[in-house]
């Protein structure tokens, strides 16, 4: 992965800047795209320098992901990957179906789907030029069962998922495509408003929660992220990586074999 370019959106906090760590030090110049963390993403690119650069674009703007795009390829000639990481939510219960608008499920939606989609359509040209070019879209387990923060969010990611699969084969053989889905991520969002005690127990509930004894963190999602994107994984394409600690094993059962029963 040695001198290739990849563009990480969101990629100056949580999840989105564990892979830009993860891939510069394998040598890959990173294009840190943020929307309002100008601070985080500049000092990441001078903490990981190889030559990294943060880029600001609001990507839920077509015209913003092209520029996007632009400035990657303006800087360094080539453009090899493109991780899809930003994205949002609203917290409501899924059983309180007052608590989510219309206009709830646009905003989800324009992020987390048609934001992901411009993306890839604005990087595709640049990445078809390339040897061994990926793309990595950070879904959710939300997606996969319809549970998680809300049901819009759920809804989006499945679409997410579903458009992975789609431009899998559209994009194909220049191109693979490639989705993750976390679950729980302890990332420093949780932190701020839990504060670092109630950051703690947190943590201890999901990992008592998982069959791996784990929660996990922005760094154990930025893994496989590095895995998907690196040309030894040239044989996976249209594939979704669910990444909970083991936690779906469980996803519809009321007790874990071996408790009680």
């Amino acid at each position: 992965m040695e001198g290739k370019v990849a563009v990480v959106t969101g990629g100056g906090t949580g999840i989105g800047a564990a892979v830009v760590r993860r891939l510069a030090v394998r040598g890959v110049r990173c294009v840190i795209n943020y929307a309002h963390s100008r601070d985080a993403a500049e000092a990441l690119a001078e903490e990981v320098g190889n030559d990294a650069i943060a880029v600001q674009a609001d990507i839920a703007e077509d015209a913003q992901c092209r520029a996007l795009a632009g400035a990657a390829t303006d800087a360094f000639g080539r453009l090899d990957y493109l991780v899809n990481n930003a994205g949002r939510t609203k917290f409501a219960d899924h059983e309180d179906m007052d608590a989510l608008s219309g206009k709830d499920f646009h905003d989800i939606y324009q992020l987390n789907v048609v934001a992901a989609f411009q993306m890839i359509r604005a990087c595709a040209p640049a990445l078809r030029q390339g040897p061994a070019s990926a793309v990595v879209n950070v879904a959710s387990v939300a997606g996969v069962f319809g549970i998680g923060s809300s049901v819009a969010y759920a809804a989006s990611k499945g679409a997410l998922i579903t458009m992975t699969k789609s431009l899998a084969r559209v994009l194909a053989p220049e191109i693979r495509m490639n989705a993750v889905a976390p679950g729980y991520v302890g990332t420093g969002w949780f932190e701020e408003r839990l504060g670092a005690e109630g950051f703690a127990r947190l943590n201890e509930r999901i990992a008592a929660s998982t069959p791996m004894h784990m929660a996990a963190m922005a760094e154990d999602i930025a893994g496989p992220i590095e895995m998907l994107l690196d040309p030894a994984s040239h044989v996976v394409t249209g594939e979704v990586m669910l990444l909970d600690a083991g936690m779906h094993l469980d996803v519809g059962l009321s007790r874990r074999p071996g408790r009680d029963v």
